[in-house]
């Protein structure tokens, strides 16, 4: 098997899943007892916690763990929307987000919130000054991925919270960093909230947090009790959060090496499929490595996946009358938005599966290619 889907979900690492079976079977106490059991789970979860902070600089307080990163959207955007309301009713989101957040817009939308739509320039960064131009005294929250999920183009946060505080002081900024953490150093103090998914830095599925600043308020999204968890009711999933933690302490080690390696693989797709007429390449000086879109003219993507497939190569693709935000925000073209595929690496990516993977890529494109008389 050929694995390049890995801006989808990444396998467990061995490590996490033995915490996962060691936490299970060694701690089944409820973390909600004051019993001998019930205390030894509690302290694992402060001890856990406490190890993320760590990992980030951040405090224990502002981690609250979630099911997934959609979930830490979810809690960021409409918690802080509702907390905020009376302040204003203006929300900026960006053009290059992952759809969970253009879902929740819309329902946000739908219960009285504006949505604007900030501009990015043609190699896929937010437009500073459009940016400032757009926010308000109204505005009351900005969200701007960290990296997009499909071209990799990497957001200055740093930057971007500089404006977002000069033109209104009183404006969350939340970013996605499910397609950051574990493939770029990510400082959680350039933001006021942020959601991590395990499940993108080989980690459990189920599993992710919400960053949220000490400083602000948002509103829970669910009721019931809560002190264990910084808001969010019920029963933290304890073996879930401890092999994330362990998953999370992994993908963060040794950013720039892995980095470097990911860059050659990028390199080498890149100087085969370039010179193949009718393969466009969407990347820009800002995309990261571990990311590489590319587009067909003469071809539908998703068949391609499918030949793909049948010799066990993995990769991910627009479905057909599909188009990609993230090309279609950079490009304005809609024919190269429609037939798209993305080629995700990992370090745990070998050369020999790249060369393979060309080889392959090669022959069932051919195949497609002169089916269709391209």
């Amino acid at each position: 098997m050929i694995y390049l889907d890995y801006a989808a979900t990444t396998p467990i690492s061995l490590d996490a899943l033995d915490t996962y079976a060691r936490v299970s079977k060694e701690y089944i106490g409820s973390l909600f007892s004051n019993n001998g059991l019930g205390l030894k789970a509690k302290e694992l979860l402060n001890n856990t916690t406490k190890e993320i902070s760590n990992m980030f600089s951040i405090m224990e307080n502002e981690i609250i763990y979630t099911s997934s990163g959609t979930e830490a959207n979810n809690m960021a955007l409409i918690g802080g929307a509702l907390a905020n309301h009376k302040k204003g009713k203006h929300i900026i989101v960006s053009k290059l987000e992952h759809p969970s957040i253009y879902v929740i817009c819309d329902y946000l939308e739908s219960i009285g919130f504006e949505i604007s739509y900030v501009n990015n320039d043609k190699d896929g960064l937010i437009v500073f000054d459009d940016l400032k131009k757009i926010i308000r005294e109204d505005t009351i929250l900005v969200s701007i991925s960290a990296v997009n999920y499909e071209t990799g183009v990497r957001q200055p946060l740093k930057m971007l919270r500089q404006i977002i505080k000069k033109e209104n002081p009183n404006t969350l900024f939340h970013s996605d960093l499910t397609e950051a953490i574990g493939k770029t150093t990510i400082n959680f103090r350039d933001i006021d909230l942020g959601s991590v998914s395990a499940h993108k830095i080989y980690g459990p599925k189920g599993i992710g947090f919400l960053y949220k600043n000490s400083q602000i308020k948002i509103t829970p999204l669910m009721y019931g009790d809560n002190k264990n968890n910084n808001g969010r009711p019920g029963m933290p999933a304890l073996p879930l959060i401890v092999s994330m933690k362990d998953a999370l302490k992994n993908a963060i080690k040794d950013l720039d090496k892995r980095e470097r390696y990911v860059s050659l693989l990028n390199e080498r797709i890149i100087s085969k499929l370039e010179k193949i007429e009718g393969i466009k390449i969407n990347k820009t000086k800002y995309s990261i490595p571990h990311i590489l879109s590319i587009s067909f003219s003469n071809i539908i993507a998703a068949s391609l996946s499918n030949a793909l497939s049948e010799h066990e190569v993995y990769v991910n693709t627009t479905n057909p009358n599909e188009i990609s935000n993230g090309v279609m925000a950079i490009y304005n073209d809609l024919e190269r938005s429609k037939s798209c595929m993305r080629i995700s690496l990992s370090h745990l990516t070998t050369v020999l599966e790249i060369n393979r993977f060309l080889e392959i890529f090669e022959v069932e494109y051919n195949k497609l290619k002169n089916l269709i008389g391209g």
